[in-house]
Parts: C-alpha cells; sequence; structure tokens
C-alpha cells in the first residue's frame, strides 16, 4: 500500500501507484499515492498556517522567533510581487504566495521521504489552468474588445486576421507550457533519486542527500519560481496600466 510513496524504500519506483478504490455513481475511482502525499503536504502546510496565525496574534511589536521567521516570509514573497506586478500587485499577494508555498513544498516533499505531488500531471496541469483563467479574466477586464482583436490579427493589421490562428495557439499553449515545465523538471528529478534508490538498495544510504539537495531543494525552489514569475509577467501583461492603488 506504501509503494509509491516514500521514495527511500530500496524497491520504489517512480511511478502512481493506485492504493484503495471506492464506487462512486457506478464509477471506480482510485485513491493514488498523488492524494496521499497532497493530504500530507497540506497538512504539514495547514498546521504551520495555524501556528503562524497564532503567533502573529500573540506577538509584539518587535518580531522574535517563529513571528520573525513568518514575517520575514510574507515580506519576501510580497516584495517579489511588487517588483513584477507595480501597482496590481496588491490584488495577487495572497494568490501568489499561496501558490508559490504549495508548488515549493510540495517540490522538496522529496526531502521527506514523499513522492512529490507536483510530479503528477494531474496536479500541474489544473494549476496552469487557474493562472491561465485568470489570464484570460483580466485581459478581458482591462482590455478594451478592439485592443484584443488587434492582438489577435498582430502583426498584421486588424482588417487582415490572417494570423489569428497562429495567436490562437500561441494563447492556448500557454497553460501547457507551465504544466509541462513544471511536471517534467520534477519528475526528472524525482525519477533519477528512485532509480538510484532501487538499483543501489542499502548501499544508498547517506550519500543520496547531496542529490536531494540539487533535485529536491536547489531545483525545487527555480522551478517554484519559475511558474510563479511566468504567472505574473503573462497577467501583468494583460493589465497594463489599467490598475491604480
Amino acid at each position: 500500500m506504501m509503494q509509491g510513496i516514500l521514495l527511500s524504500e530500496s524497491n520504489v519506483d517512480f511511478m502512481i501507484h493506485g492504493i484503495f478504490q471506492y464506487s462512486f455513481f457506478g464509477h471506480t475511482v482510485w485513491i493514488t499515492t498523488t492524494h496521499v502525499c497532497i493530504l500530507i503536504v497540506m497538512l504539514i502546510l495547514t498546521g504551520f498556517a495555524i501556528a503562524a496565525s497564532r503567533a502573529m496574534k500573540k506577538g509584539g511589536e518587535v518580531p522574535g522567533g517563529f513571528q520573525n521567521v513568518v514575517e520575514l516570509i510574507v515580506e519576501k514573497l510580497d516584495g517579489m510581487v511588487d517588483v513584477s506586478m507595480g501597482k496590481a500587485a496588491p490584488r495577487f499577494y495572497n494568490y501568489i504566495g499561496t501558490v508559490f508555498i504549495f508548488i515549493l513544498f510540495s517540490n522538496i516533499s522529496g526531502l521527506l521521504g514523499l513522492r512529490p505531488p507536483t510530479a503528477d500531471y494531474g496536479v500541474t496541469l489544473p494549476l496552469a489552468l487557474i493562472t491561465f483563467a485568470m489570464i484570460r479574466y483580466n485581459k478581458w477586464k482591462y482590455q478594451r474588445p478592439m485592443t484584443i482583436w488587434e492582438d489577435l490579427c498582430s502583426p498584421l493589421p486588424k482588417w487582415l486576421p490572417i494570423w489569428m490562428p497562429i495567436n490562437l495557439i500561441s494563447t492556448m499553449a500557454v497553460p501547457v507550457s507551465l504544466s509541462l515545465r513544471l511536471f517534467a523538471n520534477v519528475l526528472s528529478g524525482t525519477a533519477m533519486m528512485a532509480l538510484i534508490y532501487g538499483l543501489l538498495g542499502w548501499i544508498a544510504t547517506a550519500w543520496p542527500a547531496a542529490l536531494h539537495v540539487y533535485f529536491d531543494l536547489f531545483s525545487g525552489a527555480i522551478q517554484t519560481y519559475v511558474f510563479c514569475m511566468l504567472t505574473m509577467t503573462y497577467i501583468s501583461n494583460e493589465i497594463g496600466d489599467g490598475v491604480r492603488r
């Protein structure tokens, strides 16, 4: 049952495995290792959020200890959004911060022996689709219909929409590229570590820690940053100068 959840087992592989199944309106639904790992990640993040909330309520004007850590995380995330989105940043603090923390912890969950949830395309695609929906929403909210039409016809004049199919394909490729980039990079690291543990068995006891630092921590942080930066860039491009503080 635990096969595929813990990557530190010598006989583990990097595939997604079903743990148990149940019937839902006549259809068989599987609970997989991805669901279990997401649940573990969400429980840890929920516990951290509850502890952070209590620390902030009881905190003083001069932060110390855990309160200092929480404020540092919030300041760094808000600063990242401010630099990338400018005047529109306050509206996206919560979304970008939530996505960043969830993806980062999912990526580095391999350090806890879990199979990273983001190594499943069923996790990265919904994240990319949410971002794509926000991009489209802000485009229609802050741009005139004629401007949208001109963008679809670009680089040709608006009365010659020959390039429209290509521009539409380019637009629809955004969620695919976002999701595949995150999924492929995390899965490759997961596959590498699973192969190392599977081939070397008990010999791979301590020295693979250096590989975990790269594949899980360094690469995971980079991919988290790339996903969020692309999200902010796409949204900012559609908003333009349409937001005031």
